[in-house]
């Protein structure tokens, strides 16, 4: 994954690529975009909290193919006894 940083006169700019330990979840669902758009989601994974992905980001998938976060959610459950993570939406 390489962290989506901003734009600049030549594009997007990305972050150095890091490895991300997830669950995968290969499965089609519409989301709604961080500006309200629904739009069709190919897969989400589930990583730790700390985990920094914005929007935009890249993601190169263990099949090889590379994605782009569509939204990353904190699901941070405090402290009830529920598992806390982020749920990222990629396109």
């Amino acid at each position: 994954m390489s962290p989506y940083i901003g734009d600049s006169a030549y594009g997007p700019q990305y972050g150095p690529a890091t490895t991300v330990r997830c669950f995968l979840d290969d499965q089609t669902r519409t989301v709604r975009a961080a500006d309200g758009q629904e739009v069709t989601s190919t897969s989400t994974f589930y990583a730790q909290l700390d985990t920094v992905c914005p929007a935009e980001s890249r993601v190169t998938l263990p099949s090889g193919r590379q994605t782009t976060v569509i939204a990353a959610l904190r699901r941070d459950g405090g402290k009830l006894p529920v598992p806390s993570h982020l749920e990222v939406q990629l396109l």
